[in-house]
C-alpha cells in the first residue's frame, strides 16, 4: 500500500472511538521500522491531520475542520548541528516540531512560574487538557486566531522504572466544543505509540 493510503477513511467508520482506532492501526504500520523520532512525527502529524480532515461527520467540512495538528518536543532533545558549533537547546522550553496548517510558534516556555498556554499546562501536569473554547482558557496561546477549541496531549515515556515527560501533541479546531472524551482517549493511545516507537 503506497503511504498516502494510510490516511484514507473507509465509510465504515462512523464514530469518534472507531476513528481513532483506525488512526492508530495506520500509524502503528507507518512507524513500523523507524525509530527515529523526527520521521515517525512527521507521519504522525500528517495522518492524524489528514484522517481528521477526511471524516467530514466531525471535522471535515469547513466550519468545524481541525485546522493544526503537531508536536511541540522539549528543546534538549532536538538534534545538535553537526556542521556548525551549536550549545545544546534549554530543556525547559518547547520547541516546534513537526505539523500540519499554518505557521505556529516556535517556542513555548515551561520553566515553573514562566509557563503559559494549554500546550505549557499539558506538559507541567502530564495529563491531557481539553479546551472547547479558547477564548475561555486563561494564558490561551493564539497561534492561530480561528482557532475554537484545543486539545493537548503529553508526551511521556516510560523507561527503566522513570517517567520522562518528552513533550506534547496538540491538536486545534476551528469549532468550538471540537473535541471530547473519545478524541482523549484515542489521542493518548496515539501519543503512546509514537513514544514507544521512537528513539529519544
Amino acid at each position: 500500500m503506497p503511504h498516502a493510503d494510510s490516511a484514507f477513511l473507509p465509510d465504515s467508520i462512523q464514530t469518534k472511538s472507531e476513528f481513532w482506532d483506525h488512526v492508530h492501526l495506520q500509524l502503528s504500520a507507518l512507524l513500523d521500522g523507524q525509530r527515529y523520532w523526527v520521521s515517525n512525527l512527521s507521519n504522525a502529524a500528517s495522518l492524524i491531520y489528514s484522517s481528521l480532515l477526511g471524516f467530514p461527520k466531525y471535522f471535515g467540512e469547513s466550519d468545524k475542520a481541525v485546522n493544526w495538528a503537531g508536536f511541540y518536543i522539549r528543546g534538549d532533545l532536538f538534534p545538535i548541528s553537526r556542521i556548525s558549533s551549536q550549545s545544546p537547546l534549554p530543556a525547559d522550553q518547547l520547541l516546534l516540531g513537526p505539523f500540519c496548517g499554518k505557521p505556529a510558534c516556535q517556542f513555548i516556555p515551561v520553566a515553573s512560574g514562566k509557563e503559559r498556554g494549554v500546550c505549557a499546562a499539558a506538559y507541567v501536569k502530564r495529563e491531557t487538557i481539553v479546551v472547547p473554547d479558547v477564548e475561555e482558557y486563561p494564558g490561551h496561546i493564539a497561534c492561530d486566531g480561528e482557532t475554537k477549541s484545543e486539545i493537548v496531549c503529553p508526551l511521556i515515556l516510560e523507561h527503566g522504572g522513570r517517567v520522562t515527560i518528552l513533550g506534547v501533541l496538540d491538536l486545534d479546531c476551528l469549532a468550538l466544543n471540537g473535541f471530547g472524551e473519545e478524541d482523549r482517549v484515542g489521542l493518548e493511545k496515539v501519543a503512546k505509540l509514537v513514544v514507544d516507537s521512537s528513539d529519544w
